[in-house]
C-alpha cells in the first residue's frame, strides 16, 4: 500500500566518463552516503520484483528505505522513479530527489518540499512520470557558466571546482542521512538551511 517508506533518488548519467561532472552530483551524494554507512549498491535484478522496473542500482537503508541511482541517462529518470516508487509503496511526498542546479552557485545547497523542474531534464522526466511536482528535492549548486550550459554540465570539474563539489556532496549526505532515517522534512530544512547559510557566511 502506497504511503510507507522513503526513497532517496540521486540523478546522474551512467559511465565512468561522467564521474565528477556537474550533472552527476546526485549520484555522488548517494555514493558518499552509502560509503559512510556501509550500504552496498546492487543491480535492479537483486530487488524482489525488480524485473521490468527499469535500469537502476539500489542500496537498502533499512526495512522501508532505499537509495536509488537510475541508469537510464538523465532525461529518462522518470522511467525508473515512477514504477519503482509504486512497486515499493512509496508515495511521491516520500521520494526525495537529489540533483544539480545551475541556478545555485557552486557549493550552495537548498531543500524544497515541492516545485517546478527549473529546466532540469531529469526533474522534468520525474515530475511527468509521477504526474505531480509535489515531491521533495535537494538542489546541489553547480553555478551557471559563461559558456554553453549543456556542455558545461557534462565536463569534469576544474581542480578547485572539484574541491567545492566534494564539500557540498559531504554536506548534502548529512541531510540525506537524517531524512532517510525518518526526520521530518520541515524540521530538517530549518536546521540544515541555517547551518549551510552560516557556513556560506
Amino acid at each position: 500500500m502506497e504511503g510507507q517508506g522513503r526513497l532517496l533518488v540521486g540523478l546522474g548519467n551512467p559511465g565512468s566518463q561522467y564521474d565528477w561532472t556537474p550533472h552527476n552530483l546526485g549520484f555522488h551524494v548517494l555514493d558518499h552516503l552509502a560509503a559512510r554507512e556501509g550500504w552496498i549498491f546492487e543491480p535492479a535484478a537483486r530487488l524482489e520484483g525488480g524485473h521490468g522496473l527499469g535500469k537502476f542500482v539500489f542500496a537498502r537503508a533499512g526495512t522501508h528505505a532505499w537509495l536509488v541511482k537510475p541508469l537510464t541517462y538523465m532525461n529518462l529518470s522518470g522511467q525508473v522513479v515512477h514504477p519503482l516508487s509504486r512497486h515499493l509503496g512509496v508515495a511521491p511526498a516520500s521520494v526525495l530527489v537529489v540533483y544539480d542546479d545551475l541556478d545555485l552557485s557552486l557549493g550552495a545547497l537548498r531543500i524544497r518540499p515541492q516545485g517546478g523542474h527549473g529546466g532540469h531534464n531529469g526533474m522534468k522526466s520525474i515530475a511527468e512520470a509521477l504526474g505531480t511536482d509535489r515531491f521533495p528535492r535537494l538542489r546541489v549548486g553547480i553555478g551557471r557558466p559563461r559558456t554553453d550550459a549543456a556542455r558545461y554540465v557534462l565536463e569534469p570539474f576544474s581542480p578547485s571546482g572539484r574541491v567545492e563539489a566534494e564539500i557540498s556532496v559531504a554536506q548534502a549526505s548529512d541531510f540525506c542521512l537524517d531524512w532517510i532515517r525518518g526526520e521530518e522534512l520541515d524540521r530538517a530544512m530549518t536546521r540544515y538551511h541555517s547551518r549551510w547559510n552560516q557556513d556560506a557566511g
